[in-house]
């Protein structure tokens, strides 16, 4: 999806965003952000867990390196969906970027009682959720990209 410079394999993404806007400009974001990735997205918890388990439509899914999460879901909130995760023995270690509109202190302390790695409330700026990106990048995955 995007120019970086490495010779390793695209981070992969997984987006679980129920907007559409917000959908589009979030990979707008991370199109902007020159990091290589390969994002998959799906738009509610069930799906998400769907995905990260590979059950139904997505037993070929690859494994994600980190997790971009909405709270505000349907069928299963992203806050069940969080403790799902941290609670699995093969998913617990996967990154989980919380990215809503939530501003709830209430939200923000579970997120990171649920071992969230980051909160970020949306909407974000395209210069911070792209220093957001390359932080990432460069703290979880040891990857160093081109100046901007």
């Amino acid at each position: 999806m995007n120019a970086s410079y490495n010779n390793l394999r695209p981070i992969r993404i997984l987006l679980v965003e129920d907007s559409p806007t917000d959908l589009l400009m979030t990979k707008e974001a991370l199109d902007r952000s020159k990091i290589l990735l390969d994002v998959h997205s799906v738009e509610d918890g069930v799906k998400t867990m769907e995905f990260l388990r590979r059950q139904g439509k997505y037993t070929t899914a690859p494994r994600p390196d980190f997790i971009l999460l909405d709270l505000n879901l349907p069928k299963k909130d992203g806050r069940e969906v969080l403790a799902e995760i941290k609670q699995d023995p093969v998913l617990k270690t996967i990154p989980v970027v919380v990215l809503t509109t939530s501003k709830a202190e209430d939200d923000i302390a579970t997120a990171y009682r649920s071992h969230a790695n980051c909160f970020i409330t949306k909407p974000v700026g395209f210069a911070n959720f792209n220093e957001v990106m390359r932080s990432i990048e460069r703290y979880w995955f040891g990857v160093a990209t081109l100046p901007p």
